[in-house]
Parts: structure tokens; sequence; C-alpha cells
């Protein structure tokens, strides 16, 4: 029997690796225009991101991050929403982590004071999403437009906030001061010394388990079938009882959390003060992450740890290849974006042509 769709499985699996294999294969003709060997550096690579117990625990520390920025886009996704302004959030979130910090570092127990800033930074992110979620649900402004527009008055905003008011006086460090050591996430080299004297934190942990919350609300709940309901048909979903605004707003405000929460890893877990662009394009690399995961958990995971190695793996390789700069990696994260999201069904059309030759054979 002729099929018209793709499975699931070749939807979910096949197209994103064949989408991420083209992308590496453009890599690898770039790398090898620079005059090195696609193939060492590949090893060089794996070996420092992945084989490597403390190149793994970076590549893990940097996941922690993406994990929330992809699933705040995801979740956005699921409504049918484009965020953008995760970079934004995320810098927000910031915002909230620090003053609670600087508010309360020196008289809090680090049990009451790290939750606090967890949840200040939720806020902080959420409430940046609330106004792009309000537009699009009330006047039918594009979230996509929006939230373009907020990154911007977010970066200029944090600016003048950090430089005007947060500079301790007579430092020259764009930033606000550092915090005390009670607002330090725990380390998991404190109880894993094998990974590696590294910033790995528990807010990897924490990131494992907002993805398997987010997976059993999508599949496993009645608000998560509103919400897919709400991005597949809004008419349809209107019918069948779903409130469409308060629904784009909720998603917005959860997408914006999730977001504002990507800092707790950044901040609390590394720096320990909040600097200038410290989220570092992690909110635009979130959208890489849930295109190419196409917004399931377990791709998001592979997604993220897949950026991670590409930074810590990209930043040995540079040292250890002078030909091949830092540079060449956003190629290659641009790269990948372009094929898992611009040109995500490119091959699906040959896909399903094979599955129904398959088939009828």
């Amino acid at each position: 029997m002729k099929t018209t769709e793709l499975p699931r499985w070749a939807s979910g699996f096949v197209l994103p690796v064949l989408n991420l294999l083209s992308a590496l294969l453009v890599a690898a003709l770039v790398i090898h225009l620079l005059g090195e060997s696609p193939v060492e550096s590949l090893q060089i690579l794996i070996n420092s991101a992945v084989i490597n117990p403390e190149g793994l625990s970076y590549t893990l520390f940097y996941a922690s991050t993406f994990i929330f920025t992809g699933l705040a886009v995801s979740v956005a996704m699921k409504a049918g929403l484009f965020n953008i302004g995760a970079e934004g959030q995320m810098y927000l979130g910031g915002l909230g982590l620090t003053l609670a910090m600087l508010s309360f570092d020196a008289t809090l127990s680090p049990w009451l004071l790290i939750p606090l800033a967890m949840v200040a930074s939720a806020v902080f992110g959420a409430a940046w999403a609330f106004l792009p979620g309000y537009l699009q649900a009330k006047r039918g402004s594009h979230v996509v437009v929006t939230t373009i527009m907020f990154n911007f008055i977010a970066a200029n905003l944090m600016n003048w906030l950090i430089v005007g008011f947060l500079i301790p006086e007579g430092d020259q460090n764009p930033a606000s001061r550092t915090f005390s050591e009670a607002a330090a996430m725990p380390r998991l080299f404190d109880w894993f010394p094998a990974l590696g004297d590294t910033p790995l934190n528990i807010s990897f942990l924490i990131a494992i388990v907002a993805l398997v919350i987010y997976g059993v609300v999508m599949s496993r709940s009645s608000w998560g079938y509103k919400l897919q309901a709400t991005g597949l048909n809004q008419h349809a979903a209107h019918y069948a009882g779903v409130r469409i605004s308060r629904m784009i707003v909720v998603a917005m405000l959860i997408s914006g959390a999730l977001a504002g929460l990507a800092a707790v890893n950044s901040i609390m877990g590394s720096t320990h003060y909040l600097s200038l662009n410290f989220p570092a394009g992690a909110g635009f690399i979130g959208i890489a992450i849930a295109l190419m995961g196409r917004q399931n958990p377990v791709g998001i995971f592979l997604s993220s740890v897949l950026f991670g190695a590409l930074i810590q793996g990209g930043f040995d390789l540079s040292l250890e290849k002078p030909n091949i700069p830092q540079e060449t990696f956003i190629f290659i994260q641009g790269l990948i974006i372009l094929f898992c999201g611009a040109m995500e069904n490119m091959y699906g059309p040959a896909v399903l042509k094979l599955i129904n030759a398959t088939r009828r054979g």
C-alpha cells in the first residue's frame, strides 16, 4: 500500500540524521579547503569533546544551557509559535537571578538562596516573554517580529543597567560584583572526580528533569494535548473548547521561564557574576536544537550534546590546527540550522519514495 506521508520514525530520526550528515559534509569540504584533513579534524574533535572525560564534562556543561533554550523554543513551537526571543529572555533571567543574589547572598543559606535565584530567573524570563505572547493573542502582532525586537531591547536595557548601576565602584569590568560562595551551584566534580575539575554542575541534572517533565506533559497530559492542538489547528482547537488566547499567553510564559532558567547554568554554575552578553548566542542555538530535535525530549538532549561538543571540540581543534579558526564552528552551527531548519524536508520526497518502493518489493 502506497503511503503519502513519512512514518514518524522517518521524519523524527532519518531526516534529522540526513540533514546533519549533509551539514557535516559541507563542513568537511570547508576544512579541506582550509588545508586540513577532515578525518583527522573529526578525530581530534571527538576525542576532545566526548572521549576525554574532562572534555565530555565541558560538553555536558554547555549542553545544560542548550537544553533549557531548546525546551523554551520547543514549547512555543508546540503551540504554533516561533519564539526567537529566548536570547533576550535568558538575558532578563540572568538579571532576575542577579538581583536575588545581590540582595540575599550574604544572608541566606544555599538551600534557600539557590532555589530563590532559580525562581527569580524563571519569573524574569517569563515576564519578558509575556508581552509578545499577549500581543500575539490579543492584537494579532506576530510573535516572530515582537520577540526579535525584544532581543534588541533586552540587550540595550541590560547594557544600561549593568554599566549604570551594577558595576562596583572603581571596577572597569562591565559586570556585577562576584556572588558569595553560597550562590555557587554544587559541581558534579565533587561527587564524580573522574569528570575533572570543570564547571559541570547540578544544572545538568535539573535540565534532564526538565526534559522528562516536558516529555510527560506533552505526551500524557490533557494540557499538552490542548497545546499541540492549538499549534496544529487553532480553529479546531477552539471548537474543542480550548481558549486560544490563554493558551498562547501561557505557552509564551512557560517558554520564557525555561529560557530564563538557562541563565542559572551560565552564571551560578560558572562565572558567578552577571556580565554583558553572557548568553553568547545560546538563545539562538536553542532554535536549532528545537528544529533538529523535532521538539522531542530525546532529540533535544542529543542536539544539545552535539552543539556542546562542537563548542568544546572546536576550541581544542582550533588550538591544534591554527588553520581552522574558532569562527569555523559558528559557520558549522549555521549549516546545521540551515539544513535542519530551512531545508529540513529536502530529503523527504526521496525517503518517501524509497519507503514505498521497499513496501512494493
